[in-house]
């Protein structure tokens, strides 16, 4: 059962030990402030349960070697959904957030959200039955989704630039939960990728993190003290309206002028290659007529080395750095994950906007975050969603 309540020590202490992975009782104690009897007792209670398992034996400071314990992966199992305006994905996981089935699909003019709904209901089936699980092992589904959201009510309000017009007041969670018999948990994509880098961090114990998503538009999102911040409303593509030229150009016509996403975005940047073209800037574009000019041929053209196409991209890192540069002035994060199709597009991306973004960081390099492209990179949605789900129960039967 998934639940909003404060967890109960028992779900603590799990939680705990799925984080670090394998401890022993004297790890645990140095976190929790339980007596050395009552922890005994715990973890002999989730032992019974299921819930833990033990996996031998720590290193001796000159006593019995302590036991160690882990979760038990096969206790339960995740559902992970992420919906983007390009794909949509589904994974199945269990408790150690090991990848045991993962599917994809297009996300084209037909896929309205009960095509998709369908489609989720089916391959969650193909699943279980894969793996030998029944529906009451699943603990429920997570879903990280294009914004912007109301979270609470599990509804997708009005995202821009889905190839079906249909994805508008969509509630997703009930469509779900109705289809699958679990529950459904809804957040912002840049939140649940950056909840599934987190984890995938966990050794390194990072604190405060930054993850930026550059594609469409301009995601983003924060964590402070291990905690995702959130503000009032969901502002996953607020950062694209940050305004870095003052009167300078909106996208589209729309948001802000000068703001972030009108010069870091993928429609963006194909709007100001096919404004060189027509200038007759030489190009192995050239030739194209302007509708033929889109992301795809502009990866291609990057790739065979157009001095106008790479141009255009260096001039979208830059600005991409500069954005980079005052979040981090503003919020100083020790760990910045770059993500998205403008970013992994070519690895000049990533490289000028690092380097622009430390040119523009105050106290650089006394002060100096890690940059990365991630560890988990494109299965952070949706692993991140699963994640979601797990921190969320309760750790009853």
């Amino acid at each position: 059962m998934i639940t909003h309540s404060t967890p109960s020590i028992k779900k603590q202490v799990y939680d705990r030990i799925s984080y670090l992975g394998t401890v022993s009782k004297a790890d645990l104690l140095q976190h929790f402030a339980l007596a050395s009897s009552s922890m005994t007792r715990l973890l002999e209670e989730m032992t019974s349960q299921g819930l833990i398992i033990a996996s031998g034996l720590g290193s001796s400071t000159g006593g019995r070697k302590p036991v160690l314990f882990q979760t038990r992966p096969k206790y339960r199992y995740l559902l992970g959904l992420e919906i983007s305006r390009i794909y949509s994905k589904l994974g199945l996981y269990d408790l150690h957030l090991n990848t045991l089935s993962v599917i994809r699909w297009e996300m084209d003019a037909q896929m309205t959200p009960e095509h998709l709904a369908d489609y989720v209901e089916g391959a969650a089936a193909d699943f279980l039955a894969k793996e030998g699980i029944s529906a009451d092992q699943v603990l429920g589904i997570g879903i990280g989704a294009v914004g912007p959201l109301d979270r609470k009510q599990g509804i997708i309000l009005e995202p821009e630039f889905f190839p079906s017009p249909h994805w508008k007041n969509v509630p997703i969670c009930d469509m779900l939960t109705a289809r699958l018999g679990i529950p459904a948990k809804l957040d912002n994509g840049a939140n649940t990728a950056l909840i599934g880098e987190h984890w995938a961090l966990r050794n390194d114990d990072i604190e405060h993190a930054l993850y930026v998503h550059a594609g469409i538009n301009i995601r983003s999102a924060m964590m402070s003290g291990g905690k995702l911040i959130r503000g009032a409303v969901d502002t996953e593509g607020a950062v694209g309206q940050m305004i870095i030229q003052k009167d300078g150009p909106r996208l589209r016509g729309q948001g802000n002028k000068g703001a972030l996403e009108a010069f870091v975005s993928v429609p963006s940047l194909v709007e100001r290659v096919r404004a060189q073209l027509k200038t007759g800037r030489s190009s192995l574009l050239s030739s194209f007529s302007s509708d033929r000019v889109n992301f795809a041929t502009l990866i291609d053209a990057l790739s065979q080395g157009d001095l106008l196409v790479k141009e255009q991209f260096a001039e979208t890192a830059s600005y991409l750095g500069i954005g980079l540069a005052n979040l981090i002035n503003t919020f100083h994060p020790e760990y910045v994950i770059l993500g998205g199709p403008l970013v992994s597009a070519d690895p000049l991306m990533f490289n000028i906007a690092l380097e622009t973004a430390k040119t523009n960081i105050y106290h650089y390099p006394e002060y100096s975050p890690v940059f990365s492209h991630g560890m988990l990179t494109d299965e952070a949605v949706a692993t991140g969603a699963a994640i979601m789900v797990l921190h969320e129960w309760e750790g009853n039967e």
